[in-house]
């Protein structure tokens, strides 16, 4: 595991001051680019285990707008990929390092395929990993109708209803059904409660992400760029909806999915309660960087 120091350093952008931290020298001791990880709605705290894992690069993880410790002061609540993608951009000057390499994860994999798609000069390779993307999906319009019920039962009954109805739709092999989540799924089948605390404001429920997963990439630019893109997804997320996306996207860019050990948050080592496989997943992506 490694020890390197870690510096946190914020950055004024417009409407908002992102916080981010840098793991190892700037610029990069040994000529290789440095390794930004980025996620969305999961802030830098998520990364720390694979951070770990690659002590012989300068790594860098920030918190997007809104999030963790980056402080909006536009007044808004909604996030969007162009506004996010703008954000990595400005960060990405600001480090004056060159190219970095790149890997999303979930909506943070989506930032960076629009970070790519804009500004290709911004990244040598990028590893986006399990985007939920409903636009790519064969059955993208019951999906999107999937979505907009597990948003009307978080409206009616609270965040531990909508928190069912969402882990039943993230967790379903396979196409949507038209009627899928047409009744509420109980919590208590999660083993969650059954109450409604009046809160909605969670970042997975409230609606401020849909700009996200209603995201088109722009094929076009990613396939002509120069940045090499590879598409990946974890082994135990095959059938549900993020390895179908990660999948249709690959055959889309005309490219091979890449299988990545465990689950949609593999990389993890227990933060957020949520344990992965973080050392293969790690070796996992050192292999696909290397090409």
């Amino acid at each position: 595991m490694s020890t390197t120091t870690t510096s946190t350093r914020t950055l004024d952008v417009p409407g908002a001051t992102l916080t981010y931290d840098v793991r190892g020298p700037l610029p990069p001791a040994d000529g290789q680019p440095p390794l930004l990880l980025i996620g969305q709605p999961m802030d830098a705290g998520g990364f720390a285990t694979l951070a770990s894992y690659f002590p012989d690069r300068t790594v860098i993880t920030y918190d997007p707008r809104g999030l963790g410790r980056s402080v909006r002061h536009d007044g808004l609540k909604t996030q969007s990929p162009e506004q996010q993608a703008d954000d990595l951009h400005r960060l990405l000057e600001a480090l004056g390092t060159g190219p970095v390499d790149l890997m999303g994860s979930s909506g943070g994999a989506v930032t960076g395929l629009c970070l790519v798609a804009t500004h290709p000069e911004d990244v040598r390779t990028y590893v986006a990993h399990e985007p939920p993307l409903l636009t790519v999906l064969p059955d993208a319009e019951e999906a999107e109708a999937a979505t907009r019920r597990v948003d009307a039962i978080y409206a009616e009954r609270g965040e531990n209803w909508g928190m069912a109805a969402f882990m039943a739709l993230t967790s379903w092999q396979g196409p949507f059904p038209a009627d899928f989540l047409s009744e509420p799924v109980d919590p208590a089948g999660f083993g969650m409660p059954t109450d409604d605390d009046g809160s909605r404001d969670n970042p997975l429920l409230s609606g401020v992400a849909k700009a996200i997963t209603g995201y088109r990439p722009d094929v076009e630019a990613l396939t002509a760029g120069p940045t090499r893109v590879v598409i990946a997804a974890g082994i135990e997320s095959k059938g549900i909806l993020t390895w179908r996306a990660s999948e249709a996207l690959a055959q889309a860019l005309g490219t091979e999915l890449a299988v990545f050990p465990s689950h949609h948050g593999g990389f993890m080592g227990g933060e957020h309660g949520w344990a992965g496989e973080p050392e293969a997943f790690a070796a996992r992506l050192r292999e696909v960087l290397a090409g």
